[in-house]
């Protein structure tokens, strides 16, 4: 068993995709953002196979500052162990690892052990599955619409709560301007209006073969509790539904609210993925 780091993104591609692609909804993250670097969205990345005589047995990909994403597609011992060696030699910075649960472990195990450093459990996530939304749902006042540029400074003030609030990031107010405006020319965000006032918001992100990703769900502490984001999400979902096979998103287990909401309009739990940070 050998790790190979690929400075081509086509090579990396043609080796790792027909893995992929076996699961596409549980690997929708790791193929959203290989899509991304392919179409030249990130300058600096990390990519590595783990081969033996031809076969793939682990891949992984990093967007420096985001984590370092590992899967595991044949259990093969020491594989994490090897990495973290390959990725020390190579004078590669983690802050941290995104993957199941038991590849994550054993992963953290054997960089903690070759670094010094500690590991703390970032969020411990569901990943959740779409394939229809559920009928009758009790929807809340309002409509949905895609959202323009008249939205972005309110946009750029709620991504930058809801950093806070997941604890994935925080970005400067520069940055979350560049994202929100990013997004919108994108047609990406979508918000949920109520007599002309945006009350909750989300977008779409990482699209694959015959997939979609929910993200960014928001709604400010002054309108919950009202089913805004229920009622968004499930819209938004039945209308992304007639272009894709599936939509995904991720939760924090930890939040007995969200997951509730999401298997009320219809996805449902496939994974167990935990987003691990290093200090």
């Amino acid at each position: 068993m050998n790790w190979n780091i690929y400075a081509e993104t086509e090579a990396f591609s043609e080796k790792v995709e027909p893995a992929l692609y076996e699961n596409e909804d549980i690997y929708s993250l790791f193929l959203g953002v290989l899509n991304q670097i392919k179409q030249g969205k990130y300058e600096d990345y990390f990519l590595a196979i783990a081969e033996d005589e031809e076969v793939v047995l682990a891949a992984c990909l990093m967007t420096p500052p985001h984590p370092l994403q590992l899967i595991t597609f044949v259990d093969t011992p020491e594989v994490e162990s090897e990495l973290s060696k390959l990725l020390i030699e190579s004078g590669v910075e983690l802050n941290g690892v995104i993957g199941d649960r038991e590849t994550a472990n054993r992963f953290v195990l054997a960089w903690t052990a070759e670094t010094g450093q500690k590991a703390h459990l970032l969020m411990d996530q569901g990943l959740y599955r779409a394939d229809a939304v559920a009928n009758g749902l009790e929807k809340s006042p309002g409509t949905w619409r895609v959202a323009n540029k008249k939205d972005a400074p309110l946009l750029e003030e709620w991504c930058l709560l809801f950093e806070v609030e997941t604890g994935i990031k925080v970005s400067s107010a520069a940055e979350a301007a560049r994202q929100i405006n990013q997004f919108i020319e994108n047609k990406e965000v979508y918000v949920w209006e109520v007599d002309g006032e945006v009350v909750s918001c989300m977008k779409k992100t990482r699209p694959s073969k015959r997939g979609i990703t929910v993200s960014f769900v928001f709604t400010p502490r002054k309108h919950r509790r009202k089913g805004y984001a229920r009622s968004l999400v499930a819209e938004v979902t039945e209308e992304l539904l007639f272009e894709y096979d599936f939509a995904m998103l991720y939760t924090d287990l930890k939040n007995p609210t969200s997951n509730k909401i999401y298997r009320e309009i219809g996805f449902e739990q496939v994974a167990n993925p935990v987003h691990v940070s290093f200090e």
